[in-house]
């Protein structure tokens, strides 16, 4: 089952359970997949790291919202905004430990060669294409950092 049959599916328990929050959440990732396709041409299949991406894009607006709604007091946007991406979160590949990152890193940087912070790029570009959805990109750059620093 692919990830948008699955939102599909969870769609219509959300509106059995009357569940608003999943609801909404729910609806924008329909919403943002429906929006995606039509942009290529209308009877395109997204593909699953296309899928992967779209949610991780909501996941991370919604936290953004979430820290903005926060430093401004209010509480209300703020709770809405966090539950909606716990909702959008479940969809995402669990995310890796710290140990296990720093070890596919090591993984990579001794395949691709970088001995220096100057050859971040070669990492870096295998390295988020490998771990999409699994770390987030501010993670794998600093832990790089750190590892060819």
């Amino acid at each position: 089952m692919s990830l948008t049959e699955k939102i599909s599916s969870d769609l219509i328990n959300a509106m059995k359970a009357k569940d608003k929050v999943a609801l909404e959440a729910i609806r924008a990732a329909k919403t943002a997949f429906t929006l995606a396709r039509s942009e290529k041409s209308a009877d395109t299949v997204l593909s699953s790291e296309d899928e992967l991406k779209i949610i991780q894009k909501l996941v991370k607006q919604r936290r953004e919202s979430a820290a903005i709604y926060k430093e401004n007091n209010r509480q209300d946007l703020y709770e809405k905004e966090v539950a909606e991406a716990d909702v959008l979160e479940k969809y995402l590949p669990a995310k890796l430990s710290d140990e296990e990152l720093t070890e596919i890193l090591k993984g990579i940087i001794t395949r691709v060669g970088a001995k220096s912070p100057a050859e971040m790029g070669k990492v870096m570009g295998i390295a988020t294409k490998e771990l999409a959805g699994k770390a987030d990109g501010k993670e794998i750059s600093a832990k790089v950092k750190q590892l060819l620093g």
